[in-house]
């Protein structure tokens, strides 16, 4: 046994024990014949540093593989990194410029070199964080999207879905980021509200017999509308379907056609339809016969206005940037008499409306994004999604929460094409080649694709690459070593359980799901557990524009790295966001600190290491009783775990080491261990000695650094902690008898407390108890447990009948304990502070009752204050009662 220090020094301890560990190769223990148990870990991007959320995530993951390792499992943590195409190649670019360079400056090759050069030396800052919170993962085989083994995995899917025919090449809309020069997923688009304008333009009939009115917040697209639509139950219209509009500014004759998205209680009824700009509009435009290859296209890459395919865009506007366009294009329409005024409430003229616009950015660019009409390679979700579809239907993986089921069938079901290139350069570059004369020859090498095409036929390479996504999707298979290894025959898959932000469950969630059964013929993860987001302390969302977002590094300088887990463990309930609440880490820090002063009380009086994995014999009833709350603790942590409640189980082994460990047993067994007349001190120093060790091993997925100090501190081990035995969660240790027992002391002495401290009694004074209506067994009871009650609740046990006079009384099951007290107390005095505290308690409850009584009060004020009144009247109602019961215990 190695004495602690008094003082509890998280930093100290996390450096030194996160180093052997990862020396020492106990993430990943050899284990042969154990049963597999396979979790990989969401790829943060190579660029990323660790934020609140991946504090939650992490923690999470950690507690279930700790939880498995220590059950004797071949636990392995798959981690690793994503190149995240975007994010690096800015991060690179940006430090081109800093230096009066940019990427066209160099070659695609050399770039890309460039970037490696940046991974390797700055690429690790957040798997050096995710050490720092304790994250036991297997960093011997750590991985990387773009590196050798896993980019042969990506490049053979591709080339496999492209011949399955599930992987093509087609014409459509994305969403484009003019800063970037690259189409973005869904994902990286945030929709703000800014302040726009709504433009009402008159489109005149080819013959000259009228106008047809529209409204657009993008009146520069009106350069590539291809028609105009209206409802085919609009009467207003009948007579001009199948008539042709004459554009103003381009003189482009369009039809008028009939389609069910111009809805007629909107405006005049009438929609303007631009396919190659705006996303409902290419559907409306496929509706109407229009086909993606005959759409306009009235911008490049920089969203600079482009002559469209039939030269009708004056060229006065070829080249200008959107917005200056939108400008030039409202004057034009305004001075030829086809801009349609708004007057507003005071009958002001305006060429506008103005307009509060749902705007997509870039998340990265900060840039408008546009929709773009494009040639980009697509897979065939919907295709790929029937299995998945499946799978979480017949509970081949299973979604908890269970309520986002719902969700995720929603948006499998209705599934669009997914668009896997991007713009860039540095990725997996698509291996596609194509001839001269627009043949393209998909395969895993150059040569190949040449012997498809034939020998002198010149081929030059797709330079696009894919979306990051396409690649992570194969994270649970190509981690593993697929397809060189057979992965499933090794146990690595499925993996048993994934864990991950319901922010990303299409992105992500549900493309593994669709690329491992259709290329592993399984579900890649038997569990899906979609956590919510960490929030503010007022419940906004976090962003770095709103200031409210918090550094876990931070956190853990703080208050340490235990304490930080079990606040992200303890607040995690399902299907439920977490509150941000610093004074919690702070509480789970004093936690800590708790148990660290624990094991020094078990230091110094001679209680050290367990010797046995089993229970040791016990004959006192308080020993008895502490053995069987450690077991019932135990099958509470498994269940809740099992069910991925992980609020449970943190609740479960606080509540436990807390309240029953270090508030009651210690306190019971002091007159044990001091010899105040009782026997069973080596016992009790044996029982409390397999207590702790099971405490520190139940305690170490959550809080793993102080766990494993003080395992290594108690005494001679055979291994550390983290390769420990989980307790054993054996029924028969269950002892009804002894916690009954014990129950009613705790009990019995916490009225006492209770009753002593509302009446003012002076902590030191002694007083004599006497018991009306004893039955036998609490006779008994008494008998045993006197030195136990005269320490704790600071009484003695007097026999006969209790004096006269003013006396304290208490209930506890059949008998009546009899506490007089003297000249302790100024009865009088006491009574008459008891009746004005229930006075002043009772008028502060009605007021509050009256306040929520009132719905205008709960109707109109913010929910916090309203729930802050309800919280105020149950405390004061409650003081009002524990007040009346003090005084009626004065008799």
């Amino acid at each position: 046994m190695t004495e602690l220090p008094k003082t509890f020094d998280p930093a100290e301890i996390e450096s030194r024990w996160y180093q052997h560990w990862e020396e020492g190769g106990l993430f990943a223990p050899e284990r042969p014949g154990a049963d597999p148990w396979t979790l990989v870990n969401p790829p943060p991007n190579v660029t990323g540093s660790l934020h609140i959320g991946h504090a939650l995530d992490n923690t999470l993951q950690d507690v279930l593989v700790r939880h498995a390792r220590l059950k004797g499992k071949d636990a392995r943590w798959v981690v690793g990194t994503d190149h995240a195409g975007i994010a690096t190649q800015m991060v690179v670019e940006r430090q081109l410029n800093e230096r009066q360079q940019k990427r066209t400056d160099f070659t695609r090759e050399e770039f890309v070199a460039k970037v490696w050069e940046w991974k390797e030396e700055s690429g690790g800052t957040i798997t050096r964080q995710l050490r720092r919170l304790g994250c036991s993962m297997d960093w011997a085989n750590e991985r990387f999207t773009m590196d050798e083994g896993f980019s042969k995995a990506v490049l053979k899917v591709f080339v496999e879905l492209y011949r399955q025919g599930l992987l093509y090449r087609d014409k459509r809309l994305v969403n484009w980021d003019p800063g970037l020069g690259t189409a973005i997923s869904d994902l990286e688009v945030e929709t703000r509200d800014v302040k726009g304008s709504f433009w009402h333009l008159r489109y005149p009939l080819e013959d000259g017999s009228g106008f047809i009115q529209v409204a657009t917040t993008r009146p520069e697209t009106m350069l590539a509308d291809m028609a105009v639509a209206v409802h085919p139950d609009d009467e207003r219209y009948t007579a001009l379907v199948g008539k042709k509009v004459r554009l103003p500014i381009t003189g482009r004759l369009v039809p008028i056609v009939t389609d069910e998205h111009a809805d007629p209680a909107l405006g005049s009824g009438a929609v303007k339809i631009t396919p190659g700009h705006d996303f409902n509009d290419f559907e409306v435009g496929k509706r109407a016969g229009i086909k993606p290859g005959e759409m306009l296209n009235m911008l490049d890459a920089k969203a600079q206005i482009a002559q469209t395919s039939d030269g009708l865009i004056p060229e006065e506007l070829l080249g200008l940037d959107r917005f200056e366009a939108r400008k030039l294009v409202v004057e034009r329409l305004k001075a030829e008499g086809f801009l349609v005024p708004h007057i507003d409430k005071e009958g002001v003229e305006h060429d506008a409306e103005p307009r509060t616009i749902a705007t997509p950015f870039g998340d990265r660019s900060g840039q408008v994004i546009e929709p773009w009409l494009t040639d980009q390679w697509y897979v065939d979700a919907a295709t790929l999604a029937k299995p998945a579809i499946e799978a979480v239907r017949s509970g081949a993986t299973k979604v908890v929460p269970k309520s986002w089921e719902k969700t995720y069938f929603n948006w499998m079901e209705n599934i669009q094409p997914w668009c896997v290139s991007r713009q860039l350069w540095w990725g997996h570059r698509i291996p596609a080649w194509f001839a001269e004369d627009g043949s393209v020859f998909v395969a895993e090498t150059e040569e190949e694709a040449q012997v498809q095409a034939g020998q002198g036929v010149a081929l030059t390479r797709d330079n696009d690459v894919l979306d990051t996504w396409f690649s992570s999707a194969l994270w649970p298979f190509a981690t593993m070593g697929w397809p060189d290894e057979d992965v499933k025959a090794k146990g690595r898959y499925p993996n048993d359980v994934l864990i991950s932000g319901f922010d990303i469950l299409f992105f992500w969630d549900a493309r593994m799901l669709m690329q491992g059964l259709h290329f592993m013929k399984e579900v890649p993860f038997k569990t899906l557990y979609l956590h919510g987001l960490v929030r503010a302390a007022d419940g906004q969302k976090m962003s770095k524009s709103k200031g409210n977002t918090v550094d876990p590094l931070g956190l853990i300088d703080k208050y340490g790295a235990d304490a930080l887990r079990f606040f992200m463990a303890a607040m995690e309930s399902q299907g439920r966001d977490i509150k941000m609440d610093e004074k919690r880490i702070e509480g789970y820090r004093n936690f800590a600190t708790k148990l660290w002063n624990a094991a020094r009380f078990c230091q110094s009086n001679g209680i050290g290491a367990s010797t046995t994995l089993e229970p040791p014999a016990a004959s006192l009833a308080v020993n008895r009783w502490i053995v069987a709350e450690t077991v019932a603790t135990v099958q509470a942590i498994d269940l809740a775990l099992a069910e991925l409640r992980f609020d449970e189980a943190a609740n479960a082994i606080y509540q436990f080491v807390w309240s029953r460990f270090c508030d009651w047993y210690l306190e019971l067994i002091k007159p044990v261990l001091q010899g105040e007349g009782a026997e069973g001190a080596d016992e009790t120093r044996a029982v409390a000695g397999w207590v702790l060790d099971q405490i520190l091993v139940m305690l170490h997925p959550f809080m793993p650094f102080i766990t494993e100090e003080l395992w290594s501190k108690m005494g001679p081990r055979e291994h550390e902690l983290i390769v420990a035995k989980w307790p054993m969660a054996d029924a028969r240790a269950l002892d009804p008898a002894a916690a009954q027992e014990v129950d009613w002391l705790i009990r019995l002495v916490s009225e006492i407390r209770a009753a002593r401290t509302e009446l003012n009694v002076p902590p030191g004074a002694r007083l004599p108890v006497h018991v009306r209506d004893a039955s036998a067994e609490t006779a008994a009871r008494l008998a045993r447990q006197e030195a136990a009650l005269a320490r704790l609740a600071r009484v003695d046990q007097a026999s006969g009948d209790a004096p006269a006079g003013g006396a304290l009384q208490i209930i506890v099951d059949e008998a009546t304990f009899v506490l007089p007290l003297g000249d302790v107390v100024d009865l009088e005095a006491e009574r008459a502070r008891l009746t004005k505290a229930i006075a002043a308690a009772e008028k502060d409850r009605d007021g509050l009752a009256g306040r929520l009584n009132n719905p205008s009060f709960v109707e109109r004020a913010k929910p916090e204050a309203v729930e802050k009144a309800r919280a105020d009247h149950a405390e004061k109602a409650a003081e009002a009662e524990r007040l009346a019961a003090a005084l009626a215990r004065l008799g």
